[in-house]
């Protein structure tokens, strides 16, 4: 896909010429919206939007002015696919969006993103697992991507926000507009820190014949799409289908045989999907796993090796072999130093088997 030296088109930007160009990407996209394959092949032999209207049969009358100052009313950004802001990996799909709308920081659609998605009508354990999931990985730096439904959606959402994370909510409606409505205050803090991002002209409101279209950027801008629950149809197995098409993984969180909620991600189980069962699965399969560095702690009167030890339980609890991981060290190595840790009374064990440093000590 050729590239423009535009970046960014802001409707709010001084320049003339700047607010002329983002007219006449508008009024592309309210042509060309939903053939998005047919829209990058046009570009790709003419990358001026003017004059790819010019060749196009007129449709509905269109005011880019209008449009222009709408864009700039709900506090929106456009990213044309040309343009070197343009985020990569949905460029080089098939079928890349011809024109995103963005709310909030472009940047997040950069970066190391995993999405997570699953049913409307969620279980209290699907509401948690998605939660903590999205949590877990907001911490490691990468960001959540879903689609701001109710449900599954909305934990990953929210998982990602409360522990400073950032999270890209796509949406099947204009940027203009939240669905459902009763996110909106979610929406409001998604675009603070991250982004709410769409495809689809100002003004569209959701239709059911959008979402499949909103399940492919979902799975676009991932490195990996989880499904943490999902019924025998599901909008959710849609985007694990696109994640396979657009070589994604695919993760499922396993579930209750019997729970209909589960009958999609056990399915896509079955069918080769890796099973989800934290966040550490999908680091460590996309090669993800962060270089761990412990924090400096006073002299506690322990050997070197034991310090590093000390270090990272007083930073997070953690099992022997999250210990292995973090400190790339072979668990049976660690062992006796933790047990002499242990007997020192510098730390405990709980129930779960994570060691935690003894408060008296710390």
């Amino acid at each position: 896909m050729p590239t423009s030296s535009v970046a960014v088109l802001d409707p709010t930007h001084s320049s003339a010429a700047t607010r002329d160009l983002l007219g006449a990407w508008l009024a592309l996209q309210h042509v060309l919206a939903l053939e998005p394959q047919r829209a990058a092949e046009r570009v790709r032999g003419q990358p001026d939007p003017r004059a790819l209207l010019a060749s196009l049969k007129p449709g509905s009358p269109f005011d880019r002015a209008a449009a222009t100052a709408a864009l700039a009313r709900a506090g929106a950004v456009a990213l044309p696919v040309v343009s070197q802001s343009y985020p990569e990996r949905l460029a080089n799909l098939s079928d890349p969006p011809l024109l995103l709308l963005v709310r909030g920081d472009v940047s997040a659609l950069a970066k190391r993103a995993v999405a997570i998605v699953g049913a409307r009508a969620a279980t209290v354990y699907g509401r948690k697992v998605a939660r903590t999931l999205a949590a877990e990985l907001a911490r490691e730096g990468i960001v959540i991507v879903s689609g701001l439904a109710r449900g599954i959606d909305a934990e990953a959402h929210a998982g990602a926000l409360e522990v400073g994370g950032q999270t890209v909510a796509v949406q099947a409606c204009g940027i203009d507009r939240v669905y459902p409505a009763e996110h909106r205050s979610l929406a409001a803090r998604i675009s603070e820190s991250g982004a709410v991002i769409g495809e689809l002209p100002l003004g569209t409101s959701p239709r059911k014949s959008f979402f499949p279209l909103r399940n492919r950027l979902i799975s676009g801008l991932a490195l990996a799409v989880v499904v943490v629950e999902a019924r025998e149809r599901s909008g959710s197995l849609i985007t694990a289908a696109h994640a396979a098409n657009q070589g994604r993984e695919v993760f499922a969180v396993p579930g209750p045989i019997t729970a209909p909620t589960s009958l999609g991600a056990n399915r896509l189980l079955r069918d080769g999907a890796h099973p989800c069962l934290g966040a550490e699965e999908v680091l460590d399969e996309l090669q993800l796993l962060p270089t761990w560095t412990p924090p400096a702690l006073p002299d506690l009167g322990v050997k070197a090796p034991s310090r590093e030890i000390l270090a990272s339980l007083a930073a997070e609890p953690a099992s022997r072999d999250e210990l292995s991981r973090r400190l790339q060290r072979e668990p049976e190595q660690l062992a006796l130093e933790l047990l002499e840790l242990e007997l020192d009374g510098v730390i405990d064990e709980d129930r779960d088997g994570r060691f935690r440093v003894l408060a008296s000590r710390a």
